[in-house]
């Protein structure tokens, strides 16, 4: 009986080739040809599932936000079982600073999307705009608790907060990436701003998350 093809993980698999061979060479010089070769499959077998490279391009950036994700709530899960609002949000901030590997990848190709993006309207208008946005609804939503909690300084405002917050922790994120400063430092930026939106000792768990040591053996949900 020939053996039943698991479709999902075959995709998946071939958007991790994707984001290998575009970590390596930069995502404007993959090919279709490259993923291929990469992942061990034949060009037919890339074709087949995704049809054309801007498809392939449009997967492999939601294979991104997801691995995001899994990377942020492995950052929650390390700051114990209640974190409260303060330490859940520098788990967001924090997991999209490049401080290992995959992080490094993760905000290279990111910031590729965002370039292509200029002057391809049909990868602007799908989910490189609206998981920006869904990034900011739901740090919006944690300040907006926070603030409901009496957790914030007096005149904050949620939205424009979580927009500054997530566009400083991008500018942090190239500044580390191009060797402008390390993880460290960028870390140390964006605790001395959340000084300045939460009131002291407001947090509840461990304040400050900081620079999770990088383990190669580790997969981003921490197993």
């Amino acid at each position: 009986m020939p053996k039943r093809v698991d479709h999902a993980e075959r995709r998946t698999e071939i958007a991790e080739a994707l984001v290998r061979v575009a970590g390596r060479r930069g995502l404007h010089a993959v090919g279709m040809r490259d993923v291929a070769a990469e992942a061990g499959v034949s060009l037919r077998l890339v074709q087949y599932y995704f049809e054309t490279k801007e498809k392939l391009l449009l997967y492999g950036l939601e294979h991104l936000a997801a691995r995001f994700g899994e990377r942020v709530s492995a950052r929650v899960r390390a700051a114990g079982d209640d974190p409260g609002p303060r330490a859940t949000v520098e788990a967001l901030l924090m997991a999209a600073l490049p401080t290992d590997d995959e992080s490094r990848t993760f905000h290279h190709l990111y910031t590729s999307y965002a370039v292509l993006a200029v002057h391809d309207r049909a990868l602007a208008a799908q989910p490189f705009i609206k998981n920006p946005d869904a990034a900011e609804d739901a740090l919006t939503g944690l300040l907006r608790q926070a603030q409901d909690a009496d957790l914030l300084e007096p005149g904050v405002e949620p939205r424009l907060e979580a927009t500054a917050l997530l566009a400083m922790s991008a500018g942090l994120g190239t500044g580390v990436l191009v060797g402008q400063r390390d993880p460290e430092s960028a870390a140390a930026v964006l605790d001395h701003h959340l000084n300045r939106v939460f009131r002291t000792g407001a947090a509840t768990g461990p304040r400050h998350i900081g620079v999770l040591p990088a383990r190669h053996d580790q997969r981003a949900d921490g197993s």
